[in-house]
């Protein structure tokens, strides 16, 4: 069985234009910012596009073929909340600074868990950049007296970016993403963010938006790092492994000749997203078209899967 699902288009502040042509989908909307590819976020689940479940959001998925569907270990542990959250974002302008908290933090503030997430970068504008990690040390003092006096950004590094770069984000990370980026996000299923900058930007109602200036003082990892870029050896049909942490899995794989993956030692669903070209992937004789911008899910119950074409796809499970 390959699952795939209606995107979740959200509009932004920030949102640009490339997702609807990258995603070559039919539809007239401005400054979409995400496009919500597998969601079992409540109130924001992706639905089923076809086949036999069409119609049945994720979250119902996963509680109709529990274990079949996630794995074992995985339904043991996230119960019928499915783990991922995974998204396209289009920056047009840049996002707030922020952070996500860890499941310790979240907990003691009462949400139900944090976030870790990466970034693969698809396109960047010339210039485009984004924000990750401190790049000088502070206090939660220094950095509150920071955002206070609009210089929080002269201590973080800041990155330009081009098509296949990678950032992983653990929780604690201070992160934004800048204008002129189109990247893949792959993330704990959570959607609690403190925002601690925004540029003095207004809303649509001429309304500074909410800062969370003093939980995410409690969330920060104050520790500074020499390079927060995840380097990686980029080769042509090999997968190329670039995140393991205890949330997800994530490799790369630049496919130009036709490559078999073996599943069948894996008790996790996969979940490949098409960052450019176009091919066809096969499973238990079932054939579907591949091109980039698409997003699919395949059960744990799958075996293997034959891919062909000349495509790059992020391949990532729990």
């Amino acid at each position: 069985m390959i699952y795939q699902f209606k995107p979740l288009l959200k509009q932004t502040l920030w949102g640009g234009d490339k997702i609807i042509p990258f995603k070559r989908l039919n539809a007239q909307m401005d400054n979409v910012g995400e496009s919500w590819e597998i969601s079992g976020v409540k109130d924001n689940e992706t639905v089923v596009l076809d086949g036999p479940d069409a119609g049945k959001t994720l979250n119902e998925l996963v509680e109709q073929e529990k274990a079949k569907l996630v794995g074992k270990e995985n339904y043991e542990r996230f119960g019928d909340e499915f783990p991922l959250l995974v998204k396209f974002i289009d920056a047009q302008k840049d996002l707030s600074i922020q952070v996500h908290p860890n499941d310790e933090v979240a907990h003691r503030l009462g949400y139900s868990q944090g976030k870790t997430e990466m970034w693969y970068c698809l396109d960047g504008e010339p210039g485009a950049s984004l924000y990750c990690g401190l790049k000088q040390q502070l206090t939660p003092a220094q950095y509150q007296q920071m955002v206070a006096d609009d210089t929080i950004t002269e201590a973080l590094a800041r990155y330009e970016v081009r098509e296949g770069d990678v950032f992983f984000i653990p929780a604690g990370r201070i992160h934004s993403i800048c204008s002129g980026s189109l990247v893949a996000e792959i993330q704990q299923t959570s959607d609690v963010t403190f925002r601690i900058y925004d540029f003095k930007r207004r809303d649509k109602n001429g309304n500074l938006r909410q800062l969370h200036t003093r939980e995410a003082a409690e969330a920060i990892d104050y520790t500074v790092l020499s390079d927060y870029r995840t380097p990686y050896h980029a080769e042509k049909n090999m997968p190329q492994q670039v995140v393991q942490c205890p949330f997800f899995t994530t490799a790369i794989y630049d496919l130009t000749e036709p490559m078999l993956l073996d599943y069948s030692e894996l008790d996790s669903f996969v979940i490949l997203m098409v960052v450019k070209g176009e091919g066809k992937l096969t499973v238990d004789g079932e054939t579907i078209a591949l091109q980039a911008g698409e997003t699919i899910l395949l059960p744990a119950t799958t075996q293997e899967v034959r891919v062909e074409g000349e495509l790059k796809f992020l391949e990532t499970y729990v």
